[in-house]
């Protein structure tokens, strides 16, 4: 029977008193069981009819209403540094020590030994000064805000020089013309778009000129006839002149230089932070959740006395870690101590072969080869993607699958528990097992295979 009347609808109370509600949360019911009885009077109003299971439909959306917005997805997708994902995913040893310290107390700010006050920062600065060979380290909430700390703290009221090939939007829309802006610090830009010499940095100096600032062009890239001034000299001009030298390097690259899916990249790659230390930059800003592989983080290493200065600026205190990240990135900068790269989640599946990915690939078409429909092993590239080495493509090995709507396919696993993302084109549902965790072939499988059973007995 359907509900056609408002008579025909069920008080609150009756709803309340069922049996088979009663062991989910009492709030939680009486505000599913007001919303399913507005929905179904609002449909009547409309002369649309109601069905009945009130009951049903109350626990269907008291299931909804627990559900949590943020939750662990697979990417399938072969994008290593996924933003929409969250970027990197952190290594077991640092997931672990963020949970540790987040279900109880920690020393946060306690020295154990002495039983007083220290500093928040000890174990993530000891490890980033060993790491990078710089003299002292801090660490804020993202690269965005490390950028920020440093021209308000070392800039603020001067100029600072930027080539114009620098100023770059990224995600989110963060501009380095308003980083510098925000920081108080006048703009002065230099040279042009596609060529910028160290002249052009000399002629722009003034005695109104702080800072020298050298920016990672992160996904933007000019190609042709272009030219971007050595590191080297530019430092050089900075530290004759009396100005400070900061770069913004974007993804922050630790340990040794990247081996790309097996094979080295092009011109050398991206540079690791402590070479630009020993370029002589006076700061190096750099961003803790993309190529080094651990949480969300700005971090900030260099000379002692320009890192104190920051440290004691207003805006640090807005900034700064909390205990859980900085568990995180304790944890992942012990790996790259150890010289144990490979338990980086992100270091490992940007330098995966692209034979392991066939391995891998071959494996799950096995695995789903008795479906109804053509699944096929193929070449193909995924990219590191977070703005890091935007134009290195990764060469893999990935799966095709032929439905008649890839797309419904892929919006379906992304409904699923846990939801999975994956690529469609060439009229297939891709999927790269460049950027799966382990455990995650045998999760994907399955509700690959409960997917196409289902479309094929209901299409």
């Amino acid at each position: 029977m359907k509900a056609t009347r408002f008579s025909d609808l069920p008080s609150i109370s009756s709803l309340l008193e069922d049996p088979s509600l009663a062991t989910l949360p009492h709030d939680l019911v009486v505000r599913a069981a007001r919303e399913v009885v507005d929905s179904a009077r609002a449909s009547i109003r409309l002369g649309q009819p109601v069905s009945e299971d009130w009951v049903g439909a109350v626990a269907h959306r008291v299931a909804r209403l627990q559900q949590r917005r943020l939750r662990p997805v697979i990417n399938a997708t072969g994008i290593v540094i996924h933003t929409n994902l969250g970027r990197s995913p952190m290594s077991e040893r640092a997931a672990r020590a963020a949970s540790e310290v987040a279900r109880g107390y920690s020393n946060l700010e306690m020295l154990l030994k002495d039983g007083v006050r220290g500093g928040r920062l000890e174990g993530v600065e000891t490890l980033l000064r060993e790491l990078t060979g710089a003299e002292a380290a801090i660490c804020v909430n993202n690269n965005a805000a490390a950028v920020l700390l440093a021209l308000s703290a070392l800039a603020e009221g001067r100029e600072v020089l930027v080539s114009r090939g620098e100023l770059v939007e990224i995600g989110g829309s963060f501009r380095v013309p308003d980083v510098i802006s925000a920081g108080g610090a006048e703009l002065v830009e230099v040279g042009t778009t596609n060529r910028t010499r160290v002249d052009d940095y000399a002629r722009a100096i003034s005695d109104a000129t702080g800072v020298v600032l050298r920016v990672h062009p992160s996904n933007f890239k000019v190609v042709g006839f272009s030219a971007r001034p050595n590191r080297a000299e530019l430092v050089e001009l900075a530290h004759q002149r009396g100005l400070l030298f900061v770069e913004d390097l974007g993804s922050g690259l630790l340990g040794t230089r990247l081996q790309l899916a097996g094979v080295a990249t092009r011109d050398g790659g991206e540079e690791t932070v402590r070479e630009v230390v020993e370029h002589g930059a006076d700061i190096v800003c750099f961003s803790g959740d993309k190529l080094m592989g651990g949480p969300q983080a700005g971090l900030i290493v260099g000379k002692r006395s320009l890192v104190e200065r920051m440290r004691k600026h207003p805006l640090y205190r807005a900034l700064r870690n909390d205990k859980m990240v900085l568990a995180a990135l304790e944890a992942t900068l012990s790996h790259y101590r150890e010289g144990q790269t490979e338990q980086v989640p992100v270091r490992r599946m940007l330098e995966m072969p692209r034979s392991q990915c066939k391995q891998a690939a071959e494996r799950i078409a096995k695995a789903l080869s008795d479906l109804p429909v053509r699944v096929e092993v193929s070449p193909d590239v995924g990219y590191a993607g977070g703005g890091a080495l935007p134009d290195e493509a990764l060469p893999t090995v990935v799966v095709n699958i032929a439905v008649p709507d890839p797309d419904a396919l892929a919006k379906a696993l992304r409904a699923g528990e846990p939801p999975i993302v994956a690529r469609v084109a060439r009229e297939r549902l891709i999927l790269d097992p460049r950027t799966l965790l382990p455990g995650d072939e045998t999760v994907l499988t399955a509700a690959i295979c409960d997917l196409v059973a289902a479309g094929q007995k209901h299409g």
